[in-house]
């Protein structure tokens, strides 16, 4: 999420998934010489309403092939309407999505049952949420909030980032245990403020989870810049089923891709969400912004975690750098589309296309600004 930098000013502004309920089963097997060809793309109407709420800042997206059905938050801090996710179908005719129509909205649950609170007026009790997946084994969804880290002279508020099991209509089930480093602190340790828990998926048969940081922790590295930087964000493996987690490892992000208006204006590069490819393998999404531009510039690697080193044991990736990180290929610069490009933050599976090739769907986050847009992105991957 940029939304931060993007709401406050004028500028600023995936794969083969063999899956036993969301997901699609193709003759594709990603790999690094795949190709990701662009099909069509589909807007959604600035402030389209649905069952009286904005359609709008949606963040994470997954698709239920058995009901075929779209899930997706957004990520609205109840400041809009209450936290939520929708129901979506999204209908592709002659490999281009012919229309995307919701089906149902549900208010995001507390452990009491009760929305959570607008977070202009309790910045600590609201959510932040930023990804989702349907987890098919258990028939329920899980979804990511970066918590809250404001630091001033004269207060400091925290609320640490959380993973948590609802159900498909929204009701709070557990949560899952998070390892210390992902606490927020006062003090310059661990996650950045918005920078925090911004992609989950599961492997194939629902028994692994992996979540990802947006940016570094504190510890862990600089943010990243236009010049080449040690910038790791931390890749976190759980057991779906004890909600442990079991290894961390150390992806390098890319340097921001362009430079901002001035020196000392925003920008930003990191990952922007995370969908499981394979044994071992994940699409990793980056997506950069610099003050100045109003596109995204948006990449999608492919990375293999076979042989990355568990760092769970380093608490600084600065001051013990790993020997072996998260190795990476891209397969995807959205600049070479030669369109728009907003700020994309989902990526999910679409259905098998006609030729037998796996689609895959990406869409972007508005941020509720009249200047961006909801975007889906409709792909074919090639073997």
């Amino acid at each position: 999420m940029i939304s931060f930098s993007i709401k406050h000013s004028l500028f600023i502004f995936l794969l083969f998934w063999v899956g036993k309920g969301n997901a699609q089963q193709a003759s594709t097997q990603v790999k690094s010489s795949s190709k990701l060809k662009f099909l069509h793309e589909y807007e959604v109407p600035y402030n389209f309403k649905f069952k009286s709420t904005t359609v709008g800042g949606l963040s994470g997206v997954d698709y239920d092939s058995k009901k075929d059905i779209y899930y997706l938050i957004s990520d609205d801090r109840s400041s809009i309407n209450a936290s939520r996710f929708y129901k979506a179908k999204v209908i592709i005719k002659n490999n281009k999505i012919d229309t995307v129509l919701f089906t149902d909205v549900h208010t995001i649950m507390r452990p009491d049952n009760t929305p959570y609170p607008d977070a202009k007026k309790n910045p600590v009790g609201a959510t932040d949420p930023e990804s989702m997946r349907y987890d098919g084994k258990r028939d329920r969804l899980v979804w990511t909030s970066e918590g809250e880290r404001i630091v001033k002279k004269a207060e400091v508020l925290k609320a640490n980032p959380a993973i948590t099991i609802m159900s498909t209509e929204g009701k709070y089930i557990d949560v899952f245990p998070l390892p210390e480093n992902l606490n927020m602190k006062a003090i310059e340790k661990g996650p950045r403020q918005n920078g925090v828990l911004e992609g989950v998926t599961f492997d194939k048969d629902f028994n692994t989870m992996y979540m990802t940081l947006e940016e570094p922790l504190y510890e862990d590295g600089p943010r990243a810049d236009v010049v080449e930087t040690n910038s790791y964000v931390r890749i976190y493996q759980f057991d779906a089923e004890t909600k442990k987690n079991t290894k961390q490892f150390a992806y390098k992000l890319d340097p921001v891709a362009y430079p901002a208006l001035t020196t000392t204006a925003f920008k930003v590069n990191g990952v922007s969400e995370i969908l499981y490819a394979g044994e071992n393998k994940l699409f990793v999404m980056e997506r950069s912004f610099s003050t100045g531009r109003l596109s995204c510039t948006v990449k999608v690697f492919l990375a293999d975690l076979s042989e990355a080193d568990d760092v769970t044991e380093i608490p600084s990736l600065k001051e013990q750098p790993p020997s072996n990180v998260v190795k990476k290929t891209l397969l995807l610069n959205m600049d070479s589309l030669g369109r728009y490009i907003d700020n994309v933050e989902c990526i999910s599976y679409g259905p098998v296309l006609p030729n037998g090739h796996q689609s895959l769907l990406f869409v972007s986050d508005n941020n509720f600004n009249s200047f961006e847009k909801t975007q889906f992105f409709l792909f074919e991957i090639v073997p």
